[in-house]
């Protein structure tokens, strides 16, 4: 399992470092909780959970996953399907379904205006991606935004 000082990315949050091990007592039962901290927000959650943690990418996958955004791609027209299947691919953790949620919605979003949601997912997909990029770079936020833009439009 994880250990303290691992750098992982939970799913739907975007990547942190695990600070401690906690024990807490909740409901009577006393359970060992993982502590990160992501995006100034402190996140707890059971050693034993299974919730699409995953340790962050090396250098090399990374690079392999910035190259996703020049694939040809074809944005699914059902806003419905479309919604449901992009949260999935967030919510599976996978860096490539991240990155190709981001890549998609941007090429819809250069043909038309983007819907609320769209937009709102596309943020989010972004930042997680983001705050992963910054832990394997070792870059600031900033840079990190910087490096999207670039493999975004090159």
């Amino acid at each position: 399992m994880f250990q303290i000082g691992d750098r992982i990315v939970y799913p739907m949050h975007g990547a942190g470092v695990i600070e401690a091990i906690e024990e807490k007592e909740i409901l009577g039962q006393k359970k060992s909780y993982f502590v990160i901290n992501l995006n100034n927000m402190r996140l707890m959650f059971p050693m034993e959970s299974n919730l699409g943690i995953r340790q962050v990418v090396d250098s090399n996958i990374l690079e392999d996953v910035l190259n996703l955004f020049q694939e040809e791609s074809d944005p699914i027209p059902n806003p419905a399907l479309r919604s449901r299947m992009y949260m999935n691919k967030i919510k599976s953790g996978n860096i490539y379904e991240g990155v190709q949620v981001i890549r998609d919605l941007i090429r819809m979003g250069k043909k038309r205006t983007l819907a609320t949601g769209d937009k709102m997912m596309l943020d989010n997909a972004k930042q997680i991606f983001i705050s992963e990029l910054m832990l394997v770079k070792g870059i600031a936020q900033e840079q990190a935004v910087h490096l999207l833009n670039e493999a975004i439009h090159p």
